[in-house]
């Protein structure tokens, strides 16, 4: 029997504590971020990434499978800890909660310890400013299914660890290297790498899929409501858009990246 201790109050240090998680100064101050559902938990111990603490409650299960996590996540070293359906229900931030919710400690990665598949024709993506947690997500979610070395997150608005990143990564954070620096610092480190910058913008006069983006490469995305900065506009070694036939000027951010990375996969193949 695996040690489990019980929390049904909803006045618990703990389930508070939990509940606070959701908001990122509390979530930097304690130096942890919720990962709730089954996939992504399942994903983060996959990759080995500690986990801190695993809440559950049996009466959300969708499944058979909950057992087998509950197990594996106590032989990493996580603490378990059952709440009952009022308990969980306060702390999830789910619409349908499965009954898993983890508190796993945030890390902090280097553009250096990057590490490229390819060395001769490193592959990323880098971002600007993006605004919501839920682009942010599927923005890691396709940067991985093009295969990419890494995403970069210029001066981010919103941070990694948000809740609704998670999620929308389906837990792809916890395998897809992903770093968070200033433009300035970024362009340098491309620069030095000679990894070429192509920025994407609607004023662009060279169609994505007429520029060449083989080779060491690093695809840059810019902010929902703003697009990219006049400083990435002016750095980058060029610049492509995507044509738009109908009344919409532009696209979704997560969008239009995978367009341009898969445009990227396609010719790199």
């Amino acid at each position: 029997m695996l040690p489990v201790e019980k929390i049904t109050s909803l006045q618990n240090p703990r389930v508070k504590r939990l509940v606070r998680l959701r908001d990122r100064r509390p979530r930097d101050e304690a130096g942890l971020f919720l990962v709730e559902g089954y996939r992504q938990i399942l994903r983060a111990l996959e990759k080995n990434t500690p986990v801190a603490e695993l809440y559950f409650c049996p009466a959300f299960f969708l499944g058979e499978n909950e057992p087998a996590l509950l197990r594996q996540a106590a032989a990493a070293g996580a603490a378990l800890v059952e709440l009952d359906k009022n308990a969980f229900a306060k702390v999830a931030y789910r619409e349908r909660p499965d009954g898993l919710l983890a508190t796993v400690p945030q890390w902090k990665r280097t553009l250096d310890g990057i590490v490229f598949k390819n060395p001769a024709a490193p592959f990323l993506l880098v971002v600007e400013a993006i605004e919501k947690p839920g682009n942010l997500g599927t923005l890691l979610r396709g940067a991985d299914a093009a295969g990419v070395d890494a995403l970069v997150v210029c001066d981010p608005v919103t941070d990694l660890f948000n809740p609704n990143v998670v999620r929308a990564s389906t837990g792809v954070l916890f395998s897809l290297p992903a770093v968070v620096g200033d433009s300035g610092s970024v362009r340098a480190w491309l620069a030095a790498k000679n990894i070429r910058a192509v920025a994407t913008t609607p004023s662009a006069q060279t169609l994505h899929t007429d520029a060449d983006l083989r080779g060491p490469l690093a695809i840059v995305m810019g902010s929902e409501q703003y697009g990219l900065s006049d400083f990435w506009l002016r750095e980058a070694d060029a610049r492509v858009r995507i044509p738009m036939a109908g009344q919409a000027d532009s696209l979704n951010v997560a969008m239009a990246a995978i367009i341009t990375l898969f445009e990227a996969v396609r010719q790199r193949a």
